[in-house]
Parts: structure tokens; C-alpha cells; sequence
């Protein structure tokens, strides 16, 4: 009876790290254990047209036995977004806090890596921000990559903001 409840939360974690619009497009060998840097890219669904390259670290099984933190994983991301297509801009969060645009599990309960999408009114640029949902020593790390709207044939579905 105790073990059902504890299932059913793993289960819905790593539902919840299938990523709904990214695909592995690059595995990059960092050293013999087995350690990968991954590199996925993501489309926004909201903006059509960007797509997005976010890397992360993924430990190896021998690297999470050896050093006995099987749940740790570093947080250092990074990401690169450009136009990779005509733009065309859907129902986005206008606010100053933006939207979250993506999310993917990197531990099977506590870490998740997070984009995050922010509009840039006054220099129309689209701000992408990736970062971890668990402070890691006492600071979060992050990465972020613009995306400038000015002079581009951009497309707003509701109409450009004012």
C-alpha cells in the first residue's frame, strides 16, 4: 500500500520529462563513463518559425554509482534561438514574468530544466531563458538567447501589441 503512492509520483515525473516539442538532434561523448552533453532542439507553440537548441548534461549510469549521488545532475544549460522560418506570433504572455514555453525532467523527481519566453516590448525582441528549477549550491544557473523582431515580416494573430 505505501509503494503505490510512491509509483504513481515517479510515474508522473517522468510523464511530466517527456518533452511534447523537442527532439534529440546531437549526443556529444564527454569523457569513458558514459557522461553525454545532449543538444535537443524545440519549436515554441506559440511562435512559428523559432526554433530553439538547448544543451544540457546527462550523467552515466557508472558516473551516478561511483559518486553515490544518483539523483544529482549539474545545471549548467545553455541555448540558441534563431528564426528558422517565417514568424508568426500566437497568444503570448505579454507580462514582465513571460511564459514557460517548454520543460523536461533531469532527475526523476526534483529537477527540471524550464524555457521560459519573454516579450521585449520597447526593443521588440523575444527573450528565451533557460534555466533549472532546483538551485544548485546556492545560485541558479541559466542562459539566455534573443530573438529581435524589428524589420522582420512578423505575423501577430491578435494583432501587434501596443
Amino acid at each position: 500500500m505505501f509503494l503505490k503512492p510512491i509509483l504513481a509520483a515517479v510515474g508522473l515525473a517522468m510523464a511530466s520529462a517527456l518533452p511534447v516539442s523537442a527532439e534529440v538532434v546531437g549526443k556529444v561523448g564527454v569523457d569513458w563513463v558514459g557522461n553525454d552533453i545532449i543538444v535537443e532542439a524545440m519549436t515554441d507553440p506559440d511562435v512559428k518559425g523559432i526554433t530553439c537548441h538547448v544543451t544540457y548534461f546527462d550523467r552515466s549510469i557508472i558516473d551516478r554509482l561511483s559518486k553515490g549521488n544518483w539523483f544529482e545532475d549539474p545545471s549548467n544549460n545553455s541555448i540558441a534561438c534563431r528564426q528558422t522560418g517565417p514568424i508568426e506570433i500566437g497568444d503570448i504572455d505579454l507580462s514582465r514574468e513571460g511564459e514557460e514555453v517548454f520543460r523536461e525532467g533531469l532527475s526523476i523527481i526534483w529537477k527540471s530544466l524550464v524555457v521560459n519566453r519573454i516579450y521585449d516590448k520597447q526593443n521588440d525582441t523575444l527573450i528565451y531563458l533557460v534555466h533549472s528549477r532546483q538551485v544548485v549550491e546556492g545560485s541558479a544557473k541559466m542562459a539566455i538567447s534573443t530573438v529581435p523582431l524589428f524589420n522582420q515580416s512578423v505575423v501577430w494573430t491578435n494583432g501587434r501589441p501596443k
